[in-house]
């Protein structure tokens, strides 16, 4: 059975902890601390937000990850990542995002902000360092974030500013040549402490579980990493908070993860790269001046510039000799976005109606530019067959620009001392701009709008169900390149869904078992095709986005995280789905009625941990996640797969010592697979698929300042 491996690692790790906690002296039941949501406008308790909403904090984030985002995806329900690329930059939730994009005019469904600054469909940046929490928000965001949230939201926020003198220094040294070091710290800048900051820096480097045996090296698909960040408050008076963040990160990564064989050997002689350089700055003002009410001030930069190429035959002179066969394609992306947004809500002394009801109202206005240049060159002789000769050199470049203009509110309406009813709505418009070296000029606009309706109700203090209906939107674009002429537009994509669950809070706030089903039904769903456009040239693939009549999701969301005592907590999150494509619209064909790519029927993550007064701790965390198609294009499917991670230590004074491995077991398994002729001189259409990351064993050692 594919579930076998978590649940023998769950019921085995439940054992050890009901056999440790029998054995163990009495003692109270460790609390939860309150769970805030600070991607929602309110930053409302996660027990207040009618929506399946996963919250990882610093300490979880911290001894279940080494380096990246991409290391935490998988114990969270419903979520999934697209390895196209060297690192996670595509994600999807219940079945829904992009997997790739190599063309300009983005639009993504997923939203992905870092400390207010978005950064969607570009999440490479997404290391963990000083990283304070990280905020899943499933299905649809339309009435929060609009277009860009269609599937959900992703929201990370580093450490905070705060008034006591404090920092850290940490070493990690492990497998595969890792080698990482980052300092961080913080306090008050002046006497009367109105002045703070936070500031952290870190640089990684490993060689990317890859040897290249065509050039002799093992760092074809090296990472080098490295991350700043500063963030400072600034409080003048009692009803003005001022809080900047600034970011920069310079990651500088291989892209060498294809293999002939689909191993972790690759034969490239021309090793790929995956560079990502961002800077990034938000400025957030909270001025409660008026009584009534709180303006909120939110303005945000970004600049981005990404390199990204990759041997597109994988292989070199001698693994296609006496045929000549060699491509590289190169992409050179820079990205820019600016945007403002400001709140108005009400206080507790502006309530409506009888003092039952919160509003607010907001504006958001946001521009993007995009210029890609993508370079493909190549050459294809075969002396048995020289009427197939080919030889490339296309350039191909693209200006893109969007403003997005959205007027949203919400109301929280009290319907008596335990009910709440909620309502939201978002009207955005949005208006494209853009030009490209092959003459094409489009600059469609459109008006769109999301919504939700919620109704959550508290049946005693530790029992809150909730029930929602939300629209999201996703806008209407245009194909480019070489496509044909019905291909050219597609249309937008409205996203509904029903949503019923429940949060609790029992064993006197040590146990948490929160749990929702979901209904989602996608209207002209869009849907990214690849096709290629001339035989024997790998690097001549074609993308085109279109529209299916619906696509349907059902399924289900669970977590518990359980404090068994001051020493002992479990927890187990559960995702599962059943997401089905619609029919293709004629003239266009395509795989109508089977799941939708990358997004896997289950989700499942479980673990235990031990955390002593003696100073040791320990953790052991299983994780399994069920087969799924890779793309639209092809029904080419991953393995399901199990991977298990373990991590001990020990605690004294300022110092920590830990030994941590990751994939225990050396499991081998599929992020991304694509299927097509890569081969001479015949070219038959084969998988070929980038393997994830193999075990890796090492040890973290931290100093801690006061």
């Amino acid at each position: 059975m594919k579930l076998l491996f978590v649940l023998r690692s769950f019921a085995a790790s439940c054992l050890l902890l009901f056999a440790a906690q029998s054995g163990a002296d009495d003692t109270d039941a460790t609390l939860f601390d309150e769970i805030i949501v600070t991607a929602d406008f309110r930053a409302r308790s996660v027990d207040e937000l009618a929506a399946s909403v996963s919250v990882l904090d610093a300490e979880f984030i911290e001894e279940n990850s080494v380096q990246h985002f991409e290391e935490l995806v998988s114990v969270v329900p419903n979520l999934n990542w697209s390895g196209d690329g060297h690192r996670a930059r595509y994600f999807q939730i219940r079945g829904v995002g992009e997997l790739e994009q190599y063309q300009g005019a983005p639009n993504p469904s997923v939203g992905f902000l870092i400390d207010d600054i978005d950064f969607s469909g570009i999440g490479t940046i997404a290391t963990l360092f000083d990283v304070e929490s990280v905020e899943v928000l499933r299905g649809s965001q339309g009435s929060r974030y609009g277009a860009n949230a269609l599937g959900g939201l992703i929201y990370v926020k580093s450490a905070a500013p705060s008034r006591e003198r404090a920092g850290r220094a940490q070493l990690t040294a492990g497998g595969d040549d890792t080698l990482s070091l980052g300092v961080a710290f913080g306090g008050a800048l002046d006497d009367d402490e109105k002045l703070t900051f936070r500031a952290s820096a870190q640089k990684h480097e490993s060689n990317g579980f890859r040897s290249n045996a065509h050039v002799g090296r093992n760092d074809t698909n090296g990472r080098d990493e490295a991350a700043a960040r500063v963030r400072m408050r600034y409080r003048p008076s009692d009803s003005l908070v001022a809080d900047l963040s600034i970011l920069y990160s310079d990651i500088d990564d291989g892209y060498d993860a294809f293999a002939l064989d689909n191993g972790y050997s690759v034969l490239s002689d021309n090793p790929g790269r995956d560079a990502q350089r961002s800077f990034g700055a938000s400025l957030r003002l909270d001025w409660s001046g008026p009584d009534f009410a709180t303006l909120t001030s939110l303005t945000a930069v970004a600049d981005t510039d990404i390199d990204f190429s990759f041997d597109a035959d994988w292989g070199n002179d001698d693994s296609w000799s006496p045929v000549t066969y060699d491509f590289v394609s190169l992409n050179d992306r820079k990205r820019r976005t600016i945007s403002q947004e400001f709140r108005f809500a009400s206080s507790d002394t502006g309530r409506l109606f009888a003092d039952t009801t919160d509003w607010l109202v907001g504006l958001y206005v946001q521009n993007l530019e995009d210029e890609l240049l993508t370079v493909n060159r190549g050459v294809y002789q075969d002396p048995l067959n020289p009427l197939f000769d080919l030889s490339v050199d296309d350039a191909f470049g693209s200006d893109y620009e969007a403003v997005n203009t959205a007027l949203f509110g919400q109301l929280d309406h009290d319907l008596g001392d335990t009910t709440r009813l909620g309502f939201g709505l978002r009207v955005e418009h949005r208006a494209t701009d853009y030009d490209d070296s092959a003459g094409l000029v489009a600059g469609p606009s459109e008006n769109m709008w999301g919504g939700e309706l919620s109704l959550s109700h508290d049946h005693s203090d530790s029992l809150t169900s909730f029930v929602s209906v939300s629209r999201g939107y996703k806008a209407s674009g245009f194909n480019l390149g070489l496509v044909p002429a019905e291909r050219r537009a597609f249309g937008d994509e409205r996203l509904w869904t029903a949503e019923a669950g429940f949060k609790s809070s029992l064993l006197d706030n040590a146990l948490r078992l929160n749990a929702a089903v979901f209904y989602s039904r996608r209207e002209d769903q869009q849907v990214r095709t690849s096709f290629q456009l001339v035989p024997g040239d790998p690097a001549s693939f074609g993308f085109a986005t279109v529209n299916v009549d619906e696509g349907r999701m059902l399924g289900i969301e669970a977590d518990l995280r359980w404090f068994l005592s001051d020493a002992w907590e479990i927890y187990a999150n559960l995702g599962l789905l059943d997401a089905t494509l619609g029919d293709f619209i004629a003239p266009l064909d395509g795989p109508s009625g089977r799941n939708q790519a990358h997004a896997p029927r289950y989700t499942i993550a479980a673990g235990m941990a031990y955390r002593g007064a003696n100073g040791f701790f320990a953790r052991v965390d299983a994780t399994a996640r069920d087969d799924f198609y890779f793309d639209v294009s092809h029904d080419q499917q991953s393995s399901a797969y199990e991977l298990l991670h373990a991590r001990a230590g020990y605690e004294h004074d300022s110092w920590v010592v830990q030994l941590w491995a990751r994939n225990l077991f050396d499991r081998r398994y599929a992020v991304r697979g694509f299927f097509f002729g890569n081969e001479p001189p015949d070219f038959p259409n084969t998988l070929y698929t980038r393997l994830g990351d193999p075990r890796q064993v090492g040890v973290t050692i931290e100093k801690r300042f006061d």
